[in-house]
C-alpha cells in the first residue's frame, strides 16, 4: 500500500510478459504482473469495436435504401463478447487509487494507439498518459525506451488518424455494401481497402 503505482498496458499478453520481465515486475496475478513499482497488463488486440447499425436504431436491422446513409451522430462502442474480463479487468486498474499514471505500451503504430486509447476513455480514465515508443523487443530497448516515456498527447494526431480510418471504413463498408446488396438483390460485401484491391486485381485480370 501507500507507494504510487505506474500501470502498463501491452497490446498482447507475450509482449506483457516481456516487459514485465525487464521492469522487474515479477508477480503474477490473474491478467497482470506487479512489482517493482508498475503493474503491467495487456489487451488482446482490440478490445472494443464500433457498434454496427443496429445499435443505433432497431429499424437499421433490417436493410432499407430509404434508410441510407446511416451516418452516426456520436459513435459508440461495444466490448467483444469474449473480451469484456480483459476489459473489465484493466478499468479496475486505472482506476485503482494508487495507479498514479498509465503507460501506452502497445505496438508502436497507429493501431497500437487506438489500441490503448480506445480502452482508456471508455474506461473514463483521466489519469496522466505516457507512451513507450519502441521499434525492437530486446531488453536493451524496452530499457531505453522506459527511460525516454513521451507524453501521451504528442500521439494525439496517430490517435485521431487512426480513428478516422476506422470511422471511414465503418461508413464505407455499411452504407456501400448495403446499397450494392440492395440495388443488385445479392449479398456484397463492400470495403474502402478490399474494394479497389479487387479492382486492381479485376483491372489487370481483364489486362492478361
Amino acid at each position: 500500500g501507500g507507494k504510487d503505482l505506474r500501470l502498463v498496458i501491452c497490446e498482447k499478453p507475450s509482449v506483457g510478459l516481456s516487459i514485465a520481465n525487464v521492469l522487474g515486475a515479477r508477480t503474477r496475478h490473474d491478467g497482470y504482473m506487479e512489482g517493482n513499482g508498475y503493474l503491467v497488463s495487456w489487451c488482446f488486440g482490440h478490445l472494443a469495436e464500433l457498434a454496427s447499425a443496429d445499435t443505433y436504431s432497431e429499424q437499421y436491422r433490417k436493410w432499407r435504401y430509404d434508410d441510407l446513409p446511416i451516418v452516426p451522430m456520436k459513435w459508440e462502442y461495444l466490448i467483444k463478447e469474449d473480451k469484456s474480463s480483459q476489459f473489465e479487468l484493466l478499468r479496475d486498474l486505472m482506476n485503482r487509487a494508487d495507479v498514479t499514471e498509465v503507460i501506452n505500451a502497445c505496438d508502436a503504430g497507429r493501431e497500437g494507439e487506438l489500441i490503448f486509447r480506445t480502452v482508456y476513455y471508455l474506461a473514463g480514465c483521466t489519469k496522466t498518459m505516457k507512451r513507450l515508443w519502441i521499434s525492437s523487443m530486446t531488453d536493451e530497448a524496452i530499457r531505453e525506451g522506459f527511460a525516454t516515456l513521451k507524453p501521451g498527447a504528442e500521439y494525439n494526431n496517430l490517435y485521431a488518424s487512426a480513428k478516422c480510418r476506422s470511422e471511414a471504413d465503418w461508413l464505407v463498408g455499411m452504407n456501400a455494401s448495403r446499397a450494392f446488396t440492395l440495388r443488385f438483390n445479392v449479398l456484397l460485401s463492400i470495403g474502402r481497402v478490399q474494394t479497389p484491391t479487387l479492382a486492381i486485381l479485376v483491372k489487370r485480370y481483364h489486362e492478361i
